[in-house]
């Protein structure tokens, strides 16, 4: 995939194109329906493929109290967007004068001059620009005048992913995490929820007095977890190593009587050696059990064990 940003130059093997645009925060099976309809519209025209997406969340600058947690950062973002084979990514940074903008104007800049497109596909409901003025009417009345059609998908109806929860939606999905409704979550997006971080030092509890050594992933606060509780998952290491965990999203209510933020800790079956200062990757395969609030470090001790053999167990199957 070709990483384009705007403001840096439109290359002339960019031009026409067949382009759809989105934020595609997870890059879930709903934006693979649009991306996959977008790759077979360059394919019969004989044209390249194109992406348009923004470098933070829109609602992150328009309005940052009720913007929703991201399912995945920039960085995954487009690494799952280059694994759907689409050829270019245009990158648009966003900020108060991008906000602005009136719809028209955006057509224009980045659909026309930037990428000179041939068809463009979005949802049905699809809105962009200034106070979401934008919408598939606008796109088609804009592509008459500068050459290029226009493709709606019924992303609610004939068109689109669903699995047997319903419509797929980062809405949806980030709805199924807050519940702890890891099957669901992982069926819409089309693989197993991942967050991402640096491996902290913690206050080494976990293997003096526990005898489970974690490793805490300090996760950005902006991305989505899962409800508190008990997951089985894997630990990717920057080597491409993929270690078996059993993983505590929590607030660790039988040691911190008031945490300030919910805190990622893997727990690595068999596995002995310094995580500290690594970019650790973990993915949620399957919720254990809720957190809880043990009256003594015995009962939590022997609880951290079942979660354990239960871990184990689900991902050994999962493996095979």
């Amino acid at each position: 995939m070709e990483l384009l940003t705007l403001g840096g130059p439109c290359p002339p093997e960019a031009h026409g194109v067949a382009a759809t645009i989105g934020f595609f925060d997870g890059v879930h099976l709903g934006h693979r329906v649009v991306i996959d309809a977008a790759r077979r519209l360059a394919d019969e025209a004989g044209a390249r493929s194109a992406v348009v997406t923004f470098d933070r969340h829109p609602a992150s600058v328009v309005r940052p109290d009720s913007a929703p947690l991201l399912l995945t950062d920039l960085e995954q973002r487009l690494e799952r967007l280059a694994e759907t084979g689409i050829d270019v990514c245009l990158l648009v940074p966003f900020d108060e004068e991008r906000s602005r903008e009136a719809a028209a104007d955006f057509v224009t800049e980045v659909l026309v001059d930037c990428l000179g497109v041939r068809a463009v596909v979005v949802g049905a409901d699809f809105h962009f620009g200034h106070h979401r003025q934008g919408n598939v009417a606008l796109l088609r009345a804009l592509g008459a005048e500068h050459g290029f059609e226009v493709h709606g998908l019924d992303l609610a109806g004939a068109d689109a992913a669903a699995t047997p929860a319903g419509p797929v939606s980062s809405t949806a999905i980030r709805q199924a995490l807050a519940a702890g409704d890891l099957g669901t979550a992982n069926a819409m997006l089309g693989r197993l929820h991942e967050v991402r971080g640096v491996v902290e030092r913690g206050d080494g509890r976990g293997g003096s007095l526990l005898g489970f050594p974690t490793a805490n992933v300090a996760v950005a606060p902006d991305i989505a977890l899962p409800a508190a509780g008990i997951y089985a998952g894997w630990y990717l290491r920057p080597d491409s190593r993929l270690l078996p965990a059993a993983i505590s999203v929590g607030w660790r209510p039988t040691f911190v009587p008031r945490a300030d933020r919910l805190l990622v800790e893997a727990y690595l079956l068999d596995f002995d050696g310094d995580l500290y200062g690594e970019q650790a990757r973990v993915r949620f395969l399957a919720r254990l059990r809720d957190e809880e609030r043990f009256d003594s470090v015995e009962a939590l001790i022997a609880q951290m064990g079942t979660d354990v053999a239960a871990a184990r167990t689900l991902l050994g199957a999962a493996s095979r």
